[in-house]
């Protein structure tokens, strides 16, 4: 018996974000065509553009995509629709706003949610990611991850971060297993993870636009290009397929731009 589409998404390796969006995107075609044909495929992608922005749009075309793959129809495959990139970071966390979230959260005890932000910003995982860290792989110092086709990818954990760590876990009697679960034992969700960050953020008059999972990993890009210019290695720590993905760390906030401006023009 042929597998599903889901089940051929999940023996990928993907991420259930990733698994839910594109079982989306083949539900919404098949409720719109009867059948998988080349007109119906072009039909389809007029349809996205009319109704979504470019960056929805290219999300359903990769899951489409995959969707011709899971079909033997590769050669039918669509091309993605050109996005106007920003030329400035936007909404992502300054260093000082970093360094004076965690010493609250160090300040006030909040431990468990101090170490969530550190994780984040000084690994550069992803929040799937960062709930996959183990006691084990702190103690060993990195964490290793495949992805499709089996490409491994490395997460390392800073000395500074990994002593400090081990120091929390002998505090709480943590011994094994993942770090960041919540009271009933189970792992921590995404959206719960980030709902508490914003919580925090207004707790500390920090804005809260800036506040969330993935801000800390593009912290963490940045910060890493500022001290350590080499973005073919900030590449394979991000794991992205394509340097020119990673390229964009190389521009500026729009916050650091405004600075320069002001700093700069005198006329």
């Amino acid at each position: 018996m042929a597998c599903t589409f889901e089940t051929y998404l999940k023996d990928q390796n993907l991420s259930l974000n990733t698994i839910h969006s594109y079982v989306f995107a083949e539900k919404q075609y098949k409720e719109r065509y009867e059948k998988l044909t080349t007109q119906n495929l072009r039909d389809y992608k007029v349809f996205l553009i009319e109704n979504y922005k470019p960056q929805t749009v290219n999300l359903r075309i990769r899951a489409i995509n995959c969707y011709l793959e899971y079909s033997h129809k590769e050669e039918w495959k669509l091309t993605s629709v050109r996005t106007q990139q920003k030329p400035f970071l936007e909404n992502v966390i300054s260093e000082a706003d970093y360094l004076y979230f965690k010493n609250c959260l160090k300040r006030d005890n909040e431990m468990y949610w101090y170490f969530v932000v550190r994780f984040l910003a000084a690994t550069g995982a992803r929040i799937s990611e960062l709930l996959q860290f183990k006691v084990e792989h702190v103690k060993v110092g990195y964490l290793d991850l495949y992805s499709k086709g089996g490409k491994l990818r490395r997460v390392y954990i800073p000395s500074a971060l990994q002593k400090e760590a081990i120091q929390w876990f002998k505090d709480t009697n943590y011994q094994s297993g993942f770090i960041f679960i919540n009271k009933t034992g189970k792992k921590m969700t995404a959206r719960g993870i980030a709902a508490q960050l914003k919580h925090y953020a207004n707790l500390y008059n920090l804005n809260a636009e800036v506040v969330y999972p993935h801000s800390f990993r593009h912290r963490f890009a940045k910060s890493f290009l500022d001290r350590y210019n080499d973005i073919s290695m900030l590449a394979d720590l991000m794991g992205h397929e394509s340097i020119e993905t990673t390229r964009i760390y190389l521009r500026k906030t729009s916050t650091e731009q405004q600075a320069i401006i002001n700093q700069v023009v005198d006329w």
